[in-house]
């Protein structure tokens, strides 16, 4: 990655120019037997389409605010550089009332109409699949976001000092324990990480870390992206033996674990 690189989306787009085959984010949900993987390419194609989505469909702008109501899934890992990409500040479980956007699963789709503003709902199914009906008051994601773009150009540059993302803190409660992060301390704190973790490129982490603390983020996304490594994202990991997890990991060719 380049030292250069100050906001996520800059380190996305170092990786997509250095070798855009390689994987980037494996996904599994071990309660349903899903796998997903994205190259660098196909991800950034998918952030490309969904920044699209939020900076022209929805009229987001720098500055605003997300309740993103999502659980740890490679479509969470888009939505996460896609408002990167446009300057949108990022809330993880943030309060929809409070928010000028909410994009929720379809668990938390009660709590996510308190949103005033643009609502986005995510089906969560295999191969980014649509709800067989959208939710009354929200975009079907996998409905709209087909038809974007496959470049994009935010119509503001990001201010890498901005604020870009708000989450919480393992062991933490509450509103004290919500860590804030402008774009460049969060590629700050991720490059930090990486090198704690010896992380660097061909690295490949193994996470089964939620992604409501900050740890989940760094170990599911952001440190691997900043070391120029790739990273296996497991859902629902407690379905999985131990057997069958170091089989994944022999398979995946993973080099480090959070679980």
């Amino acid at each position: 990655m380049n030292a250069t690189d100050r906001t996520p989306a800059d380190l996305l787009r170092s990786a997509l120019a250095t070798d855009p085959a390689r994987p980037l984010v494996t996904f599994y949900d071990d309660a349903t037997g899903e796998r997903v993987e994205l190259s660098v390419a196909t991800f950034a194609n998918w952030v490309s389409k969904t920044a699209n989505l939020l900076q022209g469909d929805l009229g987001a702008e720098p500055g605003d605010r997300l309740a993103l109501l999502l659980p740890q899934h490679w479509q969470s890992a888009v939505w996460l550089l896609a408002c990167a990409s446009v300057g949108v500040t990022v809330e993880i479980g943030g309060d929809p009332a409070a928010a000028d956007l909410v994009v929720s699963g379809p668990d938390t789709l009660d709590a996510a109409r308190a949103c005033g503003g643009e609502r986005v709902a995510l089906a969560l199914r295999p191969l980014g699949g649509r709800f067989p009906a959208a939710p009354a008051g929200f975009a079907d994601y996998a409905v709209e976001v087909p038809g974007q773009g496959d470049r994009f150009a935010p119509f503001a540059p990001v201010d890498p000092d901005a604020p870009g993302l708000v989450v919480g803190e393992e062991g933490s409660a509450g509103a004290s324990g919500r860590t804030k992060l402008t774009w460049a301390g969060l590629v700050a704190r991720a490059r930090a990480d990486a090198g704690a973790r010896g992380l660097g490129p061909g690295s490949r982490v193994l996470s089964g870390l939620a992604y409501d603390t900050w740890a989940g983020l760094s170990a599911g996304l952001f440190a691997p992206l900043a070391a120029g490594g790739s990273v296996v994202l497991c859902r629902n990991l407690g379905e999985l033996s131990a057997e069958s997890l170091e089989k994944r990991v022999e398979s995946e060719r993973v080099t480090d674990r959070t679980v």
